[in-house]
C-alpha cells in the first residue's frame, strides 16, 4: 500500500492477507474488500499529506466512514447500524490502521458510545445517531494523578437540584473538542470504610457543539509525538453543569459507582466492553506492523547496494520472514478472541494477552522495518516513521503492558493471602 509515486515499474507488490477458513464468509470478504479500498484509495492520501505535519481528520473522510456505516459495525440493524459483531469492527479496523491508526481509532468513538441513558426512547434516538456518525465522542477518564488506577479519580460531581455540577481535572481526553458529547467519569461520593476504592463512581455525559467547549470547561492541546489526525487533551471543569438523567449505564466505566448505572450495567457487560476495547487495540496494532511489513517489502526491491537489491541479502530476508511470522500470529489471536466475544465467552483474560502481544508485537516489527529501511526511514520522506511512532503509543493507550500482564498474572496465580 505504499504510494505508487515515483516507484520503480516491475517490483513486486505485498499480497494483502486473505480471509480464510474458518473465518471467511463471502460477506465478511465483501466488508474486508470494502475497507481495504477505501484505506488504500481515499485514508492513505489524506495521511501521506495530513500527518507530516499534524493535520486532523478531514471532515470528508469522516463523512465517508459514516456513508459507509462503519460508526455503527456494532451497533443493532433496529437502529440503523450494521448489526455486526466485534469480528467485524476489528477486521475492518486492522484494513484502515494500515493506512492511518487515526481513521480506526475514530470508529470507536462511536459504536454505540455515549448512548446507554435512562431514557428508551432518548437512547434509541442517539444510537440511531451513533449509527450515522453524527454522535462521536470523547472519554474522559485519566486524571493526572489517576491513569491507570481510575479508582483514584477525584474529578468531582455534585448534585444542585436538577443539575451536577462537575469539578476537577482531566487528561488524555482525544477528540474532545470535535466531539458531540464527552463521557466523563466523576466521583459522586467518597467510598465508606471497608468499600471499594471504586465505590462512588459515575459517568455522566456532557453534550456539547462540535467545534467548542461549553460554559466551565477549558482545554488546552497535548503535543504529541504521533498519533496526528485528531487532538487530545487536558481538559479543566470549573462548575460545568450537566442535566440529571444524563447518568451513563455504560459498561465502559470503571463500574461501582453508587447511581442509577449500578443496577443497570452488569458485570458481564462491562468485561464485554472492556474486552472489546483491548482486541480494537489488537488489530490497529497488527494494521500498522503489517504497514510496516509492506512497505518493507517494496524498499527491500528499490534499495540497491553493491551491485544488488538488498532483498537478495539473506540477513534482511531473514528479518523480513521474522516480522511476518509475528504479524501473522497476532492477527489469528485477535481473531480468534474476537470471535470468543462475538460468541458471549468470558475471555478477559485471553483479550489481556492479545493486546499485550500484539502490541509489543508493533514496535518490535516497525522497529525493524525503520532498520531495514536505514536511513531513509529515519525521514519523513517514508511512511515507516509514522507506523513506528503510532506503534509505540498501543503498548500505552487501552491499558498498558504492564496492566495487561497484571490482569493475566491475577488470572493465572491469585495473590497470597499474606500479601
Amino acid at each position: 500500500m505504499t504510494s505508487t509515486q515515483d516507484r520503480p515499474t516491475g517490483l513486486l507488490e505485498p499480497r494483502p492477507p486473505a480471509l480464510l477458513p474458518p473465518w471467511h464468509t463471502p460477506e465478511r470478504e465483501a466488508l474486508q474488500q470494502q475497507a481495504r479500498r477505501l484505506a488504500h484509495d481515499e485514508v492513505l492520501p489524506v495521511a501521506d499529506e495530513l500527518d507530516p505535519r499534524k493535520g486532523l481528520l478531514p471532515e470528508s473522510l469522516l463523512a465517508r466512514l459514516a456513508e459507509l456505516g462503519y460508526f455503527g459495525i456494532t451497533v443493532p440493524a433496529e437502529h440503523g447500524g450494521l448489526g455486526l459483531g466485534v469480528f467485524e469492527y476489528c477486521m475492518v479496523s486492522e484494513e484502515l490502521a494500515r493506512a492511518w491508526m487515526s481513521s480506526a481509532s475514530i470508529l470507536a468513538r462511536s459504536q454505540g458510545l455515549g448512548t446507554t441513558v435512562p431514557d428508551p426512547v432518548r437512547r434509541a434516538d442517539l444510537l440511531g445517531r451513533s449509527a450515522r456518525g453524527e454522535w462521536i465522542g470523547a472519554i474522559a477518564l485519566s486524571e493526572p494523578g489517576a491513569g491507570s488506577d481510575l479508582a483514584g479519580v477525584t474529578t468531582r460531581a455534585v448534585r444542585e437540584g436538577d443539575e451536577w455540577v462537575v469539578t476537577g481535572h482531566k487528561r488524555w481526553c482525544g477528540n474532545a473538542e470535535a466531539a458531540d458529547f464527552i463521557q466523563v467519569l466523576v466521583r459522586v461520593r467518597d467510598p465508606e470504610p471497608g468499600e471499594s476504592r471504586s465505590r462512588g463512581l459515575t459517568n455522566l455525559l456532557l453534550e456539547k457543539e462540535r467545534g467548542s467547549f461549553p460554559a466551565g470547561l477549558t482545554g488546552t492541546p497535548i503535543d504529541k509525538v504521533g498519533y496526528h489526525g485528531f487532538l487530545t487533551w487536558d481538559l479543566v471543569f470549573d462548575g460545568v453543569r450537566i442535566p440529571a438523567g444524563n447518568e451513563l449505564a455504560d459498561p465502559g466505566g470503571s463500574g461501582g459507582g453508587d447511581g442509577p448505572e449500578t443496577a443497570r450495567a452488569g458485570f458481564a457487560e462491562a468485561q464485554r466492553f472492556l474486552n472489546t476495547a483491548r482486541v480494537h487495540t489488537a488489530a490497529r496494532a497488527v494494521g500498522l506492523a503489517r504497514a510496516a511489513l509492506e512497505d518493507s517489502i517494496v524498499y527491500l526491491q528499490e534499495r540497491e547496494q553493491f551491485g544488488h537489491p538488498i532483498g537478495d541479502f539473506q540477513a534482511l530476508r531473514f528479518a523480513l520472514a521474522e516480522m511476518a511470522a509475528q504479524v501473522e500470529q497476532s492477527r489469528a489471536f485477535y481473531r480468534q478472541v474476537a470471535h470468543l466475544l462475538d460468541l458471549g465467552v468470558p475471555c478477559e483474560r485471553e483479550a489481556a494477552m492479545v493486546k499485550l502481544e500484539a502490541t509489543e508485537m508493533a514496535v518490535r516489527v516497525t522497529n525493524q522495518a525503520m532498520q531495514l529501511h536505514g536511513g531513509n526511514g529515519y525521514t519523513t520522506e517514508r511512511q515507516v516513521e509514522r507506523h513506528w511512532r503510532d506503534a509505540r503509543l498501543t503498548t500505552i493507550f487501552e491499558g498498558t503492558s504492564e496492566i495487561q500482564k497484571r490482569i493475566i498474572s491475577d488470572r493465572l496465580l491469585p495473590r497470597s493471602p499474606l500479601t
